[in-house]
């Protein structure tokens, strides 16, 4: 199956539309407009090199850690209600973007290439990307970023440079989003490490009805992280409802 150039004109086939390894064309450009409508429809860009055109990217199945489900290891509860580290949201988001494309083998050697990086601190410009960081000793040592529109927030990816540092920043991010009205948290592909969290794999077809009920929610991501002790006070339970 041939993979389709995108036109100029910013249009992207149904995701249904799809090639076996969930590329649904090439092209394009990393602009908000793009990116947006990319989000709003399903798809992601996942390229591997800035001179190649960017593959657009909706794989079946998909991975999400369901809102209602996410669950915390005992250790990782006592270690956030022990407050070892300091966690903010938006405080470094470039910081935590660059250090994202060192941990996954630098900027050379990764898909967060220099013009990712570029588009999606435009999105934060914007207030449709966040970041959530975890602090130790003042120095930035683990963080966690994605894209926010409507109830839907997209994890893109992590970092940590002390153990346990972006576990840390994922679930505070995860209890945040929830309590503030998000519907749909998406991890495009479960890897081990968010398994551990409720990761699920789901078909295509449902993450986009999911997705549809999602952007029908205007959620908003607030300038401060919103948290409890008692959100982590269920090590294998279920998350605390905001009237809680």
């Amino acid at each position: 199956m041939s993979v389709p150039k995108l036109p100029e004109s910013r249009y992207f086939p149904p995701a249904e539309e799809a090639d076996p390894d969930g590329i649904i064309g090439i092209g394009g450009e990393l602009s908000p407009d793009w990116l947006i409508d990319a989000y709003t429809h399903g798809i992601f860009p996942w390229p591997f090199d800035e001179d190649f055109p960017i593959p657009w990217c909706s794989p079946d199945p998909r991975g999400i850690i369901p809102l209602d489900g996410y669950h915390f290891s005992r250790s990782l509860c006592r270690l956030v209600r022990k407050r070892r580290f300091d966690v903010t949201c938006d405080r470094a988001f470039r910081q935590v973007l660059q250090h994202c494309a060192d941990a996954h083998g630098g900027r050379e050697h990764t898909w967060l290439t220099g013009p990712m990086i570029d588009a999606y601190d435009e999105l934060h410009r914007l207030g449709l990307a966040h970041s959530v960081e975890a602090w130790f000793e003042g120095k930035l040592v683990g963080g966690v970023y994605g894209v926010a529109i409507g109830g839907l927030f997209a994890a893109e990816s992590m970092f940590y440079l002390m153990p346990n540092a972006s576990k840390v920043a994922l679930a505070h991010l995860l209890v945040h989003v929830r309590r503030r009205g998000y519907r749909l948290f998406d991890i495009q592909m479960v890897t081990p490490h968010t398994r551990t969290f409720g990761g699920i794999e789901i078909p295509r077809s449902e993450y986009l009805a999911r997705l549809a009920r999602a952007l029908e929610v205007d959620a908003d991501f607030g300038q401060r992280l919103e948290w409890a002790d008692d959100d982590f006070r269920r090590p294998c339970g279920r998350p605390v409802s905001p009237s809680e």
